[in-house]
């Protein structure tokens, strides 16, 4: 099993909109409004590290009102 936190940066006022439509994909165990320099934080998990892939860079990454992101794999 692999599981990554995503940390995203959005344009101001998007927060809401983007945690309410990253809720609802697969393999998102988690997402919250958060305060720093990342405006959200994304918990996932996936069988392979391909699913995982395939979500922050084929769903997340290419969101409208996404700036930019940051992954932090899980090691244990």
């Amino acid at each position: 099993m692999e599981k990554a936190y995503i940390l995203i940066g959005c344009e101001l006022g998007a927060e809401g909109e983007i945690v309410e439509k990253i809720k609802h994909m697969d393999r998102v165990k988690d997402a919250r409004v958060v305060y720093g320099d990342y405006d959200i934080v994304v918990e996932a998990e996936a069988s392979t590290d391909v699913q995982l892939d395939n979500l922050i860079t084929k769903k997340i990454r290419k969101m409208e009102k996404v700036r930019s992101t940051m992954t932090l794999g899980v090691v244990s």
